[in-house]
């Protein structure tokens, strides 16, 4: 610690906010001198109460980061008594600081997903790691594509971890997100959970939905029919009547739906054996179903999907890791979102889910 002479000159009195008094604001007023040290020249000397060159004491910033934690900036901002783009700034400068101190030496297995940051096709990426009980969010994104899982292995080698060390990746089919993990983590190996296929196949099941609204009036209330799980969503009786109008009438989606729905027997198998064989009949058996018909090319892409990542979905019956921990954490971000009525830019909603699903959290918690 260098040794400082005494002060040269004083610039006039600094002002601090502080915590409030009661109900009035508060002020931490002091004349900070100039000090010469010989390491590093004329310097305005620090105070003990407050951040370099900011305006608030540190007791203020803590109090407000507690209220961020807890509901909307905006709303904090409101109560605490200065604009949100203030506490923006500092809620920012902390979880920057908790970020860059993030120790990843000890991650092995990583699952990432996208997270929409706004209206339209905006999203950030999110990784998490798998075997972190809570605050599990390791790294977010805005990069796209195989930039992705670059800016990723960048990060891990920034925080004391090795991309040699990740031994399993779960996430789901996307070419770029595969692609980059092939290339950046070159010993991990790709679990696509079972939450992934069925989705594809949803989709393909809406899509022959909504092409064949277009050619022939489908039965009423058959969007939900066919869309409901038909045993755990508890189908009412319009969506009961409109579903069996469809098996009768023949309609392509109903094929779509028999084949949807016949995932359930696949993911009934108990050994990765059992569903590498029943993987094999289905994509046998939708084929035939699904023959020739042009209204039903979203399922063939589906089953193509499904044979091309069949070991990849496999490996989720060796696996420990599922995708059930990254669904629920983008429900908590867009519940967030929601509440906060959307972020101002994507740098603050990154922000926003370091600060409620990460270690960098703990520097909003009270002390």
């Amino acid at each position: 610690m260098p040794t400082l002479a005494p002060p040269l000159v004083f610039d006039g009195r600094s002002r601090w906010r502080h915590l409030n008094f009661f109900q009035h604001h508060c002020y931490v007023h002091a004349s900070v001198p100039r000090v010469k040290c010989p390491e590093h020249g004329v310097k305005l000397a620090e105070v003990p109460w407050a951040r370099k060159g900011n305006a608030f004491t540190l007791l203020f910033e803590q109090a407000t980061l507690a209220l961020a934690r807890e509901m909307p900036v905006n709303a904090a901002a409101r109560i605490s008594g200065i604009t949100d783009k203030r506490l923006w700034r500092i809620i920012q400068h902390y979880v920057g600081q908790a970020v860059a101190d993030f120790d990843l030496s000890n991650v092995k297995a990583v699952g990432l997903d996208e997270t929409a940051s706004k209206r339209g096709h905006n999203y950030v990426t999110v990784f998490i790691d798998m075997e972190r009980r809570s605050e599990p969010v390791l790294f977010v994104t805005p990069v796209k594509g195989k930039e992705t899982l670059k800016q990723f292995k960048a990060f891990l080698e920034d925080h004391q971890g090795k991309p040699e060390q990740i031994l399993e990746v779960v996430c789901d089919m996307s070419p770029p997100f595969l692609s980059g993990i092939e290339g950046q983590l070159p010993n991990a190996q790709v679990t696509v959970d079972w939450f992934h296929i069925v989705q594809t196949f949803t989709r393909a099941l809406d899509d022959v939905r909504k092409q064949e609204s277009h050619i022939a009036p489908l039965p009423k209330h058959a969007s939900w029919a066919v869309l409901k799980n038909a045993v755990a969503d508890h189908l009412t009786v319009n969506q009961l009547n409109a579903l069996g109008e469809l098996l009768a009438q023949g309609f392509d989606t109903a094929t779509a739906w028999r084949v949807k729905e016949r995932l359930k027997w696949i993911r009934q198998a108990q050994t990765p054996r059992a569903a590498r064989w029943r993987i094999t009949r289905f994509i046998n058996y939708a084929a035939r179903l699904v023959g020739d018909s042009r209204l039903l090319e979203p399922v063939r892409k589906a089953l193509h999907t499904l044979r091309t990542h069949a070991e990849r979905v496999i490996r989720r019956w060796t696996s420990t890791y599922t995708n059930a921990r990254m669904e629920g954490l983008n429900s908590l971000f867009q519940t967030a979102r929601a509440r906060a009525r959307g972020y101002r830019n994507t740098e603050t909603f990154i922000t926003m889910i370091y600060m409620i699903s990460s270690p960098a959290g703990s520097v909003l918690k009270p002390t």
